[in-house]
């Protein structure tokens, strides 16, 4: 199963030059939770702005269409044949164990876009508010295409700046 993790503002909005435009406790340890002991597939991009390191307790996958990157500790593929390939691969435990389970699109913005079609299930956490200086966005969640399961509505705190929307959809 295919699913998107992602955090969004008012508009969709995701980032700004390769970072975050919010600071939200609350959602990283989500975030956390939610992808620990699971496969992460993530852009490029999105592996240099969480510090060119993988995620700890997950199977990290780097999208790339950079064929000279190259880096310890990650899987890399320049296609998506070649991460379907590698998904079904059996080469050792932690890759058995990670299969037939949900696989986690991290980001960011195009790798979103590539995969809207082909998940499952969404993971969204809707931010409270509106980033006009956004650059990145996240495709429009359309009702038709998508039912909502699960609202978790949360109030701003000392904490976590901003009133925040724990929903998962999934396909209809």
């Amino acid at each position: 199963m295919i699913s998107i993790i992602a955090a969004i503002g008012k508009n969709n909005e995701i980032g700004k030059k390769n970072k975050l435009l919010w600071h939200l406790p609350a959602d990283m340890k989500h975030f956390r939770e939610i992808t620990s002991g699971r496969t992460v597939i993530m852009g490029q991009k999105t592996f240099e702005s969480i510090g060119n390191r993988p995620l700890p307790n997950r199977r990290n996958i780097v999208l790339t269409k950079d064929a000279s990157f190259v880096h310890e500790g990650i899987e890399i593929v320049h296609s998506l044949e070649e991460l379907d390939n590698l998904l079904k691969k059996e080469n050792d435990e932690s890759i058995r164990l990670a299969q037939d389970k949900e696989v986690f699109i991290i980001g960011g913005g195009q790798i979103y876009k590539l995969f809207m079609e082909k998940a499952d299930k969404l993971y969204i956490t809707h931010v409270g508010a509106a980033f006009p200086d956004a650059d990145t966005f996240f495709s429009e969640i359309i009702p038709v295409v998508w039912n909502e399961i699960s609202h978790q509505e949360h109030n701003s705190d000392e904490k976590n700046p901003f009133p925040y929307v724990f929903s998962i959809y999934e396909r209809i």
